[in-house]
């Protein structure tokens, strides 16, 4: 497999190619297109910002303006050499999720991809360590994971997650907001039957729902919603970890996001 161009190569190249423009002119040509101004203003005190005033706010922050980047998404991508993608990976818990989501991740560095993995356990460390597990808390995680994966997939890289994110109504927003931004998101579901899941068992979370000791637990006593139209399904009680891998790899290759050598 070949690995991507370098960035910092890239970007060198295209800039010399381009000294005799401004920075401002250097970045909007990168494909040819100059950048349209339509409803943007430049700052008085910064001629290289630009506002995007049409931008609809649907949140509670008020006396806000969007800052418009100078290149579009398929400009980075010529800059970089690389398109950043979501693979969003769903299950129960002890489907696999975590384990085939670090290897993936292992993988694809060792392949020279710019890649970064945000775990289900991991999150709620600190960005949503002041959420619970009732329906409304899961509903805001899986939201926030949903904002930050896709600004990491804005920048070029191919972020990797690791949720039970059990509603579909949550999913589809997360997919919703990449596809929105024109950026690449691609639903595995790790499927196994719960009772496999609950043989494995990894962190003993089914014997204590079980026991009482855990309320609105997945698969116990609070829905796992199946994904209608996942773009993966890999059943991990037939697959092995490398194998698991494999088969994520020639998805992305399929979709574009990773390139084979010849």
């Amino acid at each position: 497999m070949a690995l991507f161009r370098n960035p910092a190569v890239a970007i060198s190249k295209q800039l010399s190619r381009q000294s005799s423009l401004s920075s401002v002119a250097a970045l909007s040509r990168v494909q040819g297109r100059v950048l349209p101004l339509a409803g943007r203003a430049f700052s008085d005190k910064n001629s290289t910002q630009t506002f995007d005033y049409n931008k609809k706010n649907e949140g509670k922050s008020s006396n806000i303006v969007w800052s418009e980047g100078l290149i579009s998404n398929d400009e980075r991508v010529a800059l970089t050499g690389q398109r950043g993608a979501t693979l969003w990976i769903t299950g129960l818990s002890g489907s696999g999720k975590s384990t085939i989501a670090c290897a993936l991740e292992h993988r694809l560095l060792k392949n020279g991809v710019n890649t970064y993995r945000l775990d289900g356990d991991n999150i709620r460390f600190g960005l949503c360590k002041d959420l619970g597990f009732t329906a409304k808390d899961r509903e805001e995680n899986i939201r926030r994971i949903g904002e930050v994966a896709k600004l990491m997939t804005d920048s070029g890289c191919i972020t990797i997650t690791a949720f039970i994110s059990p509603y579909q109504r949550d999913r589809d927003l997360a997919r919703k907001l990449h596809e929105n931004s024109g950026l690449k998101f691609l639903e595995v579901l790790m499927d196994v039957p719960l009772a496999v899941a609950e043989q494995r068992d990894p962190k003993g979370l089914y014997k204590k729902a079980r026991a009482g000791l855990i309320k609105g637990f997945t698969g116990n006593d609070d829905p796992y919603e199946l994904p209608e139209k996942p773009e993966l399904v890999i059943p991990t009680h037939e697959h092995d970890v490398d194998e698991s891998v494999d088969i994520i790899m020639k998805t992305l290759t399929d979709h574009g996001v990773f390139k084979k050598s010849n």
